[in-house]
């Protein structure tokens, strides 16, 4: 795996866990009762994005970490995924 694939796959990680993350514990407006006018009820009060950015950032190390593994390691694939057998046999370089 090159670099820029790994960033790639960290940065795919990173953003699918952040939105994810952002509606858990979301505060509203009208949740809290004080609905600035002009606003919706939906519109957040308290995001705490900062800390859910952190958190994110931690889990989608080890998530990066894992598939990193995973990928590097040969555990998993690109054959495991030809179902209808369309790659060409694997060239026997043994002899």
């Amino acid at each position: 795996m090159s670099i820029t694939s790994a960033l790639v796959l960290y940065a795919v990680i990173w953003f699918m866990s952040f939105l994810i993350a952002i509606p858990i514990r979301l505060k509203t407006q009208g949740d809290v009762g004080q609905i600035v006018p002009g606003t919706h009820a939906g519109a957040p009060e308290h995001h705490a994005l900062k800390k859910k950015a952190l958190w994110t950032t931690l889990a989608s190390a080890v998530i990066w970490a894992i598939l990193f593994w995973i990928i590097t390691s040969g555990f998993i694939e690109v054959r495991d995924f030809d179902w209808m057998n369309r790659l060409p046999p694997v060239a026997d370089t043994a002899q």
